[in-house]
């Protein structure tokens, strides 16, 4: 007869022999559960991420379900992307996502082979990003703004609403490429208009007393701010800085104009992030970031502060008020 240790001895080898493949099976399960890693330059309360998040569920993936995303945020300091990339890319994600030029610079310089989704970059072939918009060939690919550098553009629409106008400072984030790059667009927009162009720099936050100082002593009518996440990081102190100087602020960040700037156009970074989640759905379905054709954005947005336009004494023209998206009144 069967004696009771024996009997104790031979249950625990069942149950082990019965847990390992339970282990095993619940190791590859966790392993099948797509990882995302999200490298953002601004903040986790700008709403942006919470785009990609929706776009993402409107393609039926939910986070902490079917999905695990690692999210890292600079907040507005490009000094940190390199070692955030470094952190996301050290966790071998299957899919990385970047926003903007330095951010998705920071990913490619940690050698990943992951596949890289960008958002919003200015110039990916220039950049060295991509060979070519239609075949990237390589493990990057996603949303350009290339043709959607709209800073000329914002020339024209203070010349509509300021006849006087004929100095304009530009704020510029040198350490942003394509900060720079609007520049260079403005100055050469600025001739045939008969515009003069003075600039000033802000690379962190605590350059913007220092700047908004420097663009009163050269007495410009109005003030370009191009698109950047620091500058959208910092909208409050920008929009106040602006308004306190009695300057007719134009940008392409909505936020600035939401917080006292006069009027901003430009592509819609949310609706970048949204579309991104179509090229991840693609990746974890088996594209190749080689063969996915790079994307330029869509939607474009023009926003107008009437409460600010009436505090600096400026008429909106009818044309522009009526093809706004938004007016703030």
């Amino acid at each position: 007869m069967m004696t009771n240790q024996r009997r104790a001895v031979i249950r625990t080898l069942a149950a082990l022999l019965f847990a390992a493949p339970l282990a095993a099976f619940a190791q590859s399960s966790a392993k099948a559960v797509p990882r995302i890693a999200f490298l953002d330059p601004g903040s986790s309360d700008s709403g942006l991420y919470g785009s990609f998040l929706a776009g993402m569920k409107e393609l039926g993936y939910v986070e902490g379900k079917n999905i695990h995303i690692q999210a890292r945020f600079a907040n507005g300091d490009l000094e940190r992307l390199p070692a955030l990339a470094k952190e996301l890319a050290d966790l071998k994600p299957d899919v990385i996502l970047a926003q903007s030029t330095p951010g998705v610079r920071a990913v490619v310089a940690t050698k990943t082979m992951a596949p890289v989704i960008m958002v919003a970059v200015g110039d990916p072939v220039g950049s060295g990003f991509v060979k070519s918009l239609g075949r990237p060939g390589g493990n990057v690919t996603g949303l350009s703004i290339l043709t959607s550098d709209v800073s000329p553009k914002l020339l024209e629409m203070l010349k509509a609403m300021i006849p006087r106008l004929s100095r304009v400072a530009v704020l510029v984030n040198p350490a942003n490429p394509n900060s720079t790059v609007s520049l260079t667009n403005i100055r050469s927009a600025a001739g045939p208009m008969k515009l003069k162009i003075v600039a000033a720099e802000a690379s962190v936050a605590g350059d913007f007393d220092k700047a908004f100082a420097a663009i009163g002593r050269q007495r410009p009518d109005a003030l370009i701010i191009p698109g950047d996440p620091l500058f959208r990081l910092n909208a409050g102190k920008i929009a106040k800085l602006a308004l306190g100087n009695k300057l007719p602020l134009a940008c392409t960040n909505a936020e600035i104009v939401e917080a006292g700037g006069l009027l901003s156009y430009g592509a819609s970074i949310a609706d970048n992030y949204r579309r991104a989640a179509t090229y991840v759905d693609k990746i974890l379905k088996g594209a190749k970031p080689a063969d996915l054709p790079v994307e330029q954005s869509a939607k474009f947005d023009l926003v107008i502060n009437l409460r600010t336009a009436a505090e600096l004494g400026i008429k909106i023209p009818p044309s522009l008020r009526i093809t706004a998206e938004k007016v703030i009144e």
